[in-house]
């Protein structure tokens, strides 16, 4: 079986290193044959001489792939067109894989067989600093902490996880059968706080039928830089993760979900929950219920008023089963 780990990457050439480093020391697996992809989604550091300089460790492993076109979906897509593997791994420049990653990814479609499509793991935090004692617990996604458990567990309604892109591992066959992601969405250029790729990419897996799983040994340690341990980026980065979502409504096609002036009743109904914990003193949770005012607020921006991008803009008006 063959493996093709990409790594899109933009102006981190520093902590690329670590990331390649990681990959490089992780145990090899028997019978899985690993190819890394370096996309560098146009960068203007070091990123390309770095990879020059790594590719001699690697013999022959290591590939470099330049995407101009400002995204990360952009630079994922790339490399999935460009490959012809089995199975295409995607993790983050600022992460590293644990030792035994490769193992687990191999025990994982082992174990599940040509019936299992794709696996997701957890995010293990590589703290830049100390983390305040204020950190939501609901909301350990701003800061990259992804912890689904310690048992495998379907991809379904039950467990409630997303396959985030930054550690996940899909059959190419299935990413053919579904399509790739969506450029509109996700960080690029003048919207690098826009998101909900990973999120409408693992709505389509689920329609389309494919099975994933949680694997509990599939970790990776994501780097939390000191900035991002701020009230003011937590802040802004729910508002945005809210205008995401909001976009990401206006793409997808009609909900069986029930809907209230064209907002999700569930929304409307864990606002209410939350103005009323927070009208009650909300204890030591008031930030977390202000972070979902600001998310709620931010989808309402997302679905009625932003004015996005040409590209997205173009995206709004087509067909919504369009994908690039």
């Amino acid at each position: 079986m063959r493996l093709d780990l990409v790594i899109p990457t933009h102006n981190r050439a520093a902590l690329l290193e670590r990331t390649l480093a990681s990959v490089l020391n992780a145990e090899p697996a028997a019978g899985l044959e690993v190819r890394i992809v370096v996309v560098d989604n146009a960068s203007r550091d070091r990123t390309a001489e770095v990879v020059r300089e790594h590719q001699p460790r690697f013999g022959g492993r290591l590939a470099y792939l330049y995407e101009g076109r400002p995204g990360k979906s952009h630079a994922l897509n790339a490399a999935i067109r460009a490959s012809d593997a089995d199975l295409v791994g995607m993790i983050d420049d600022d992460e590293e894989l644990d030792d035994g990653w490769f193992l687990e990814v191999a025990r994982a479609f082992a174990e599940g067989g040509a019936g299992l499509d794709f696996i997701g793991g957890p995010y293990v935090p590589r703290w830049g600093a100390e983390p305040p004692r204020w950190l939501p617990p609901d909301y350990q996604a701003v800061v990259g902490w992804v912890d689904g458990g310690r048992e495998v567990r379907d991809f379904d309604a039950s467990f409630g996880g997303t396959l985030m892109g930054g550690n996940a591992v899909v059959r190419r066959r299935t990413l053919e059968r579904v399509g790739l992601y969506r450029p509109e969405l996700g960080p690029a250029g003048d919207r690098r706080l826009l998101s909900c790729e990973d999120e409408e990419m693992h709505e389509r897996l689920l329609a389309a039928g494919a099975r994933g799983q949680y694997r509990p040994g599939l970790v990776i340690r994501h780097y939390v830089p000191p900035e991002r341990l701020t009230r003011a980026y937590h802040r802004r980065w729910v508002f945005w993760h809210g205008v995401s979502a909001g976009v990401m409504d206006r793409l997808r096609p009609p909900q069986r979900i029930a809907y209230v002036a064209g907002v999700p009743r569930y929304m409307i109904g864990d606002l209410a929950r939350g103005v009323a914990r927070l009208l009650r003193g909300g204890g030591r949770r008031w930030f977390s219920e202000e972070l979902r005012l600001r998310d709620f607020a931010g989808f309402l921006y997302g679905k009625f008023l932003y004015r996005p991008p040409a590209a997205l803009a173009d995206a709004l008006a087509g067909p919504a089963a369009r994908t690039g």
